[in-house]
């Protein structure tokens, strides 16, 4: 019997993922928050490092790009209600969710227009402190603005950080280490988008260019870095500071929630969907979220139909030791950041016991719901960052206890595309005007 008709025997989830359907996955080995954050190698104590890390770099930020002024130097994204979208997804597919239908922004985070700006920042920053505490450097008296004076600048001039990435990451760590004064270079798949790479080069980044996929980029990076002991390698299958960098985003939406008075707990619950490429940012941003909310967040990952690396990954408890190759998928899709064919194995084991479960989504799709949040809400965001939009209509339509509570909310993170040129977002809504969203679905006007 081959691998693929074993998995499909055995799960048989895995025949319907095989023919690209879209489908929801329930994770049997989810435990109480409790057990699950026990369970992990990490701690709230990890995540507030982090958090302070980034507090002390703020002035910096405010300095070197101005548009973080207004939050102070520190990188995060609005939260938002979208009614308007929320009513056209029930016009359109006939399914009532008496709850509400929130946006995390990350899309609009500043610098780098992405979810992959807190964790890709936050290890840049950590090995910048470490370089300048152990060349003692840091002047204790003072604020982080010191950061951008020419000795740190002749520091980081002599190392180098490296990266493999199918883009937003790679506009994330590119953009702030060559403002830093790191030599950088990103290791690009073949999905990534021209436009990334062209910003990434424009900002004296060195961007090398793969016709394989996101694998062969992470692969590249890490042998260069591996042949030189200047260099950091920031490696998004693997790096704790990464993912500690994106849990940061539950502290962070815990005090949105409290500004905007609304209200979490068991009575109250959080639905949260978020699109998976390797695992990282979804992976750091649910655990953050476990640490504030416990068993009142509700969390799960949606991914391309042709690359559900993760879904695979646990359904069949092999994590990184399957590809979606494996089982005859392409791993090609319009969803650049979501193009991953195998997930990362430490944040698989991290998510077993704390994920809701996965779903997946057709690039039609996408691009649908891409075009309703333009029209509804004139919020602009890339294909990627709609997979999450989906997460509602699993989670109802499947009967998931507490989904249609009028008392829970829905949030659907937004993971990217604040940097997407005009004319690229303008192919992308072009792109939806001949998709049918939800076919054979009430519209609401009959």
């Amino acid at each position: 019997m081959s691998h693929e008709k074993k998995w499909v025997v055995e799960h048989p989830i895995v025949g319907k993922m095989v023919k690209e359907e879209e489908v929801l996955w329930i994770n049997p080995h989810l435990k109480s928050a409790e057990i699950g954050l026990a369970e992990s190698s990490l701690t709230a104590e990890c995540v507030k490092d982090a958090s302070d890390r980034l507090i002390r770099f703020a002035p910096f930020f405010e300095v070197v790009f101005p548009e973080t002024k207004a939050s102070k130097g520190l990188i995060e994204s609005p939260l938002t209600e979208i009614s308007r979208m929320q009513q056209e997804l029930v016009n359109r597919t006939g399914i009532e969710f008496p709850g509400k239908l929130l946006l995390k922004q990350d899309n609009a985070l500043p610098v780098s227009g992405s979810i992959k700006a807190r964790g890709g920042f936050h290890e840049v920053l950590k090995h910048a402190e470490t370089l300048a505490q152990k060349n003692q450097l840091i002047d204790d008296k003072r604020d982080y603005r010191q950061f951008t004076e020419t000795p740190f600048k002749s520091l980081f001039a002599v190392h180098k950080i490296a990266v493999g990435s199918t883009g937003n990451l790679g506009l994330s760590i590119g953009i702030l280490s060559a403002a830093l004064g790191f030599a950088v270079t990103v290791h690009m798949s073949a999905d990534a988008k021209v436009w990334k790479k062209d910003l990434l080069r424009s900002k004296g980044v060195t961007v090398i260019e793969y016709e394989d996929d996101y694998s062969k980029a992470v692969e590249e990076g890490r042998r260069e870095a591996d042949q030189d002991p200047s260099c950091h390698f920031v490696d998004d299958e693997n790096s704790k500071d990464l993912f500690l960098g994106y849990a940061v985003a539950g502290e962070r939406i815990a005090a949105q929630f409290i500004e905007q008075d609304i209200l979490i707990n068991e009575e109250h619950p959080l639905f949260v969907y978020l699109p998976c490429g390797v695992g990282g940012g979804p992976g750091g941003v649910a655990y953050g979220l476990k640490l504030q909310f416990g068993d009142a967040v509700h969390c799960y990952f949606a991914e391309p139909v042709s690359a559900p690396c993760m879904m695979l990954g646990l359904i069949t408890d092999l994590h990184d030791k399957i590809s979606v190759r494996e089982i005859g998928l392409d791993n090609k899709t319009a969803a650049d950041g979501l193009a991953v064919g195998r997930p990362s194995g430490f944040v698989g084991k991290v998510m077993k016991p704390m994920l809701e479960g996965c779903y997946t989504v057709k690039d039609r799709t996408l691009f649908g719901l891409l075009k309703l949040l333009a029209d509804t809400e004139s919020i602009y965001a890339e294909p990627s960052a709609l997979a999450g939009m989906m997460g509602p209509i699993h989670t109802i339509s499947s009967h998931v206890h507490n989904a249609k509570s009028p008392n829970a909310r829905h949030l659907v993170w937004s993971t990217g595309g604040g940097m997407v040129p005009d004319y690229v977002m303008n192919a992308y809504i072009k792109e939806a005007e001949n998709v049918e969203l939800f076919p054979g679905k009430s519209t609401g006007n009959e």
